[in-house]
This record gives C-alpha cells, sequence and structure tokens, in this order.
C-alpha cells in the first residue's frame, strides 16, 4: 500500500518535527535499572514534545505479578524522578491510558500469547495499526529465547501495511564469534532492516556533531589529514567505580564494554570519508570502510596498555579498589582501564596514530576527541618566547561540558614576544537556547520512526570486534596481577610509557 504524502507538509521546513505513527513498544526487562533511569523517562520526554502518536502504546514484559496499575505507578515514579522535561499531569494522563503489563517468564509460550492477545487489543482499542517494536533490554543469553518465542506466537510476523522492529542493546556478544552466532540467531526472525543495535554514544547531540563540524564547514576539511595532524586521541574516563555491575563487569572488562562499541564509533565518524548524503547506507558504508582499515600493531605489548583500580580517594570519599568489590574475585584479571594505539591504511590518515583509552575511578568523568596537529615547521621565535606554547588542538567534548575547544597559541601583552596556548570555546548551554534531547529519546524515535543512520549494522560490530579480539587473545595470556593505578588519578603507568615511547603525551584529565 503506497501512503499518499501530506501536501500540506513540505518536508524541508525544520519547523515540523518528525513525529512517530502509530505503534506498541513491547519492553523485555521493564523492571531493570535502564528502563527505569533511561527508557521510561525518554518515552515519557518524547510525549511530552508531542513526538509521540495519540494511539502510542506501551507494553511491559516482566517476572513480576503486577497489575496495568502496578506498572503505570513504577513508570510514573521513574518520570517524576529522572525526566528531562517538566511534568505535566495531562500527558502523563494521555501516555497511561495506553500502558499494560504483561507478566511472564522469557520460556513461557503462555506468557508470549497472553502478550500477542494483548498486542492485537490494542489494535483495536488504540488504532496501532499491528506496528510494534520490540525491546530487548535484557541480557544477551536470553535473546535467543525472547526471539524464538516472538516467532512461535506470531508477533514477528509482519502484515501486509504494517512493521515489525527488534531494538538489542550492547553488548553485541562478547567477541566476534559470539557476536556472529547472536546475528544469526536474530536474523533467523527479523530481517537485517528490522534490527536496530543502539549505542547509546551515537544518539548524543556532540556525537553527531562530529559530523556536522567536519562536512558543514569548509574551514576543517583541508587540514582534517595525515599532512597536519599529529595523532588522535579519543577518551572516555569515568570517576565512579563498577558499582553493582559486578555480575555483568568481571570477565567484560574496559575494552570489550567501551572500546569495542563506542570509542571505534567514535574512531569511524572522526576519520570517515565525507558520505554521499547522510542516509543510513551512505554513512554506514563509509564508517565501515574505516573500521576494515584499521590495523592492530603487531608489538601489542608496547601498543596495549590496562590496569585495575585500586582503594584511593574519590571526591573526598574513601573508595575502595576493584578487588575489594562486592562479588568479584580476589585475583580477577578484568581490567578497568584500557589504552590502545590503532593505525588506519588510508591515504588520509597513514602514520597518524589514534591513542583509545577508557577507565573507571579517574579524576574526573570526561568523554572527548582531541585533533592534535603537528608543530609548525619553523618558528621565528627563540626557546624561551615559546616555552609555554604547545600543539594547537581541536577538541570535540561530548560529555559533560558538551561543545568545542580549538587551542592555539596568542602573545601575551607586554613588550617581549612571549607566546602561550589560549582556548576558543564553543558551549552548547550558551550558544542554543533549547537543551540537547538525551541520547535515547533520540534513538527511540529513530525506531518508531524506522530512520537507522544511527544504529551501527552487523558489518560495523563484526569489524570492531576483529580489531579487538586479538587485543583480547593477547591480554588473555597467563601473566601475574594488572598494573595497579590509585583510585582518582589518571590510569597505569603503563599507558603513560605507551605514549612516552612515541615521544606524546595524554591530555590531562
Amino acid at each position: 500500500m503506497t501512503k499518499t504524502p501530506n501536501p500540506l507538509r513540505d518536508p524541508r521546513d525544520k519547523r515540523l518535527p518528525r513525529v512517530a505513527g502509530p505503534c506498541v513498544l513491547v519492553l523485555f526487562g521493564v523492571t531493570g535499572d535502564l528502563s527505569r533511569k533511561k527508557l521510561l523517562p525518554a518515552i515519557y520526554d518524547l510525549a511530552n514534545r508531542g513526538l509521540l502518536p495519540p494511539g502510542f502504546s506501551l507494553v511491559g514484559f516482566a517476572r513480576r505479578d503486577w497489575d496495568h496499575q502496578d506498572f503505570r505507578q513504577i513508570a510514573y515514579e521513574s518520570v517524576k524522578e529522572h525526566a528531562r522535561t517538566p511534568f505535566r499531569e495531562d500527558v502523563w494522563r494521555h501516555l497511561a491510558e495506553g500502558m499494560h503489563f504483561v507478566p511472564g517468564e522469557f520460556g513461557d509460550p503462555g506468557a508470549f500469547d497472553a502478550l500477542a492477545m494483548a498486542a492485537k487489543e490494542l489494535d483495536e482499542t488504540r488504532g496501532t495499526g499491528g506496528n510494534y517494536a520490540f525491546y530487548l533490554s535484557i541480557p544477551p543469553k536470553n535473546f535467543p529465547q525472547v526471539v524464538e518465542q516472538l516467532q512461535r506466537s506470531g508477533l514477528a510476523d509482519r502484515k501486509q501495511g504494517s512493521w515489525r522492529r527488534v531494538i538489542i542493546e550492547k553488548p553485541f556478544g562478547h567477541d566476534l564469534a559470539s557476536a556472529q552466532e547472536l546475528n544469526d540467531t536474530v536474523h533467523r526472525v527479523f530481517p537485517e532492516e528490522s534490527i536496530f543495535r543502539i549505542d547509546h554514544y551515537l544518539g548524543k547531540e556532540t556525537v553527531q556533531n562530529i559530523l556536522a563540524l567536519r562536512f558543514a564547514n569548509s574551514m576543517f576539511e583541508p587540514i582534517w589529514n595525515r599532512s597536519y595532524v599529529d595523532h588522535v586521541q579519543i577518551t572516555m574516563a569515568e570517576d565512579i567505580g563498577i558499582g553493582g555491575r559486578a555480575g555483568y563487569y568481571d570477565g567484560i572488562g574496559a575494552a570489550r564494554d567501551v572500546i569495542q562499541n563506542h570509542l571505534l564509533q567514535l574512531l569511524a565518524l572522526t576519520a570517515m570519508e565525507e558520505p554521499t548524503s547522510f542516509s543510513a547506507e551512505a554513512v554506514r558504508a563509509e564508517k565501515a570502510k574505516i573500521l576494515s582499515s584499521v590495523r592492530v600493531p603487531g608489538d601489542l605489548d608496547v601498543a596495549t596498555a590496562r590496569g585495575q583500580y585500586a582503594a584511593g580517594w574519590q571526591g573526598g570519599v574513601k573508595v575502595r579498589g576493584y578487588l575489594e568489590e562486592d562479588g568479584i574475585p580476589p585475583h580477577s584479571r578484568t581490567e578497568t582501564y584500557a589504552a590502545i594505539k590503532l593505525e588506519i591504511d588510508n591515504r588520509r590518515w597513514a602514520g597518524v596514530p589514534f591513542y583509545l583509552r577508557t577507565g573507571k575511578r579517574l579524576s574526573r568523568r570526561v568523554t572527548e576527541v582531541a585533533l592534535v596537529f603537528q608543530q609548525a615547521p619553523h618558528l621565528p621565535f627563540s626557546l624561551t618566547d615559546t616555552e609555554e606554547l604547545g600543539e594547537n588542538t581541536l577538541v570535540m567534548r561530548v560529555q559533560p561540558d558538551e561543545g568545542i575547544t580549538l587551542r592555539f597559541g596568542s602573545k601575551v601583552p607586554g613588550t617581549s614576544m612571549e607566546i602561550r596556548d589560549v582556548n576558543m570555546d564553543f558551549a552548547y548551554g550558551e550558544s542554543f537556547t533549547e537543551s540537547s534531547p538525551e541520547a535515547y529519546e533520540r534513538l527511540l524515535l529513530d525506531v518508531l520512526i524506522g530512520d537507522p543512520p544511527l544504529f551501527p549494522r552487523q558489518e560495523e560490530v563484526e569489524l570492531s570486534w576483529r580489531i579487538l579480539d586479538p587485543i583480547e587473545e593477547h591480554w588473555a595470556a597467563p601473566s601475574g596481577p594488572l598494573n595497579q593505578y590509585k583510585s582518582g588519578g589518571y590510569g597505569p603507568d603503563s599507558a603513560d610509557d605507551l605514549m612516552a615511547r612515541d615521544g606524546r603525551a595524554w591530555r590531562r584529565l
């Protein structure tokens, strides 16, 4: 059935927001932290901004003896505590009318039959048109069981003029083989265009602004290459420990948790060539080219570093080391800090190292991409004139204090020719009156609309694992305890040594 376009709506008019059509969102794992702190508030914020259709319906599925009212009360408390936009009673009341709950186990066919009946009833009572999105906010080990139940119950069967979509949270496997197995499982039921793999970093406004900065401005393109860039640093530092995630985190570690998805996606966006358009296929194709060109160094002893946080002080509070956290084995060799050096074998970036680092219990929380430029080839100044001059740097801050900083040299006022670094800052909060939406708001809306550019496809997932697997295999070799670094510090000494061997240094957190 061909849809007739609205003659009163011009797609070029940015004043008209993209609004999802009638649909049902089924949320598996609705009792978890992700649902409570991110997904339910994001759904309310979308409704509050007028981006959900009148008939939108939300169905929660979990192992709880709840009725619809219990679910609505939990959602109400989550929204009141975590929503970004102001609470409005009329918006909540309308949203709550479409909220339903189905209790059951993942292995219970009867529960999924009840879910199918509930979805069909919503089609009739709220006009959702047979359009269903299934959000699997559950451990990956449960994916096969849930996907098979969706197929058996008929929920995955797309009718003429309607759609089915499945949303998968990371991790997408724990290595290449498991990622391929997971993909095969989901593909047996859903075609690739119906699979949305969520990396919430790609929903952040500041990550998308990397593309705007590069391709909407002519001043950066001439210097965005090996002729001017000395190296690139991509950092995601956290000032918290593992919290209550011991069961998930131990055995996974910092590299699998962050580098394989978040940081390699940031690398791809920073290094990719200009796409022919911002369609999903064009953007994904350029990202895949970069990831397939990444070269892992031969000597991983000198090109990687890792460590575990030790006890110390964080923000004036004494904190435990990783091995002292609840649920962590005393001899665990899971890293909480990881740094790796990568290179890209293409014409634009040949010879330019990309340094990726991530860690927990570091001095502060920051995610950024920094392009560090080469020193000027000839300085007609004495050494004392430029002793406080560093390297020109363009820093794209993803979080917090979202924005862009350009660092360059300027003369210090006075009679002598003294050059010192200064910063030119752009901050989102100061330049725009509208606050940035949460990443999950943008991503959930994109799923319901069916707009996939911000979702990595399977090829990108597999290419990322091909980069990380050799490093993980190298680290898995029997060895002694990991390097410890103090909580509230800057990471292990081995990470500083990695940079020092190249005559470089990490940007100070």
